[in-house]
């Protein structure tokens, strides 16, 4: 999952990390991870990101060129 593609739906809406935190019931801290240490969610945790956002688990990912390169 690419953090800079949360950060995009984030802006979108003008959403904070806290406004995220209360929505996908994931806490601030751990979605801090997320962003800047550059950790990957759990299954279940990017299922909640992407339903707070209203958006695909697809639409979170890198793109497929990127998937694929890396197998």
């Amino acid at each position: 999952m690419q953090w800079d593609k949360i950060q995009k739906q984030l802006n979108k809406r003008g959403w904070s990390l806290l406004k995220l935190s209360k929505i996908s019931e994931i806490s601030e801290g751990t979605l801090k991870e997320y962003k800047f240490k550059s950790t990957e969610p759990s299954f279940k945790n990017a299922c909640k990101i992407a339903d707070a956002l209203d958006v695909s688990l697809d639409e979170l990912r890198g793109d497929k060129d990127e998937v694929n390169t890396r197998r």
